[in-house]
């Protein structure tokens, strides 16, 4: 399976490696705080109705993300 190039397009229940995060300095210090590093493990368990948030699990640490700030992270295969 091809992995997508963003958080806010990888599918319901699959997972991926965090690469990078292209945000500027305050939105990047808060996803890092959350756990969303490059080379950590991230998947989808839900998405929002229409343009909603995900639920996504970093670790054992579960949150939810505005797909704004999901559409800033890069994900590697």
């Amino acid at each position: 399976m091809e992995v997508p190039a963003r958080l806010v397009d990888l599918p319901t229940g699959a997972t991926a490696t965090v690469a990078s995060l292209s945000a500027d300095q305050g939105l990047r210090q808060r996803l890092e705080a959350l756990g969303l590093r490059p080379g950590q493990a991230v998947q989808v368990l839900r998405r929002g109705w229409w343009s909603g948030p995900l639920h996504v699990r970093v670790g054992m640490t579960e949150l939810m993300l505005r797909r704004r700030d999901a559409a800033r992270v890069s994900l590697a295969a």
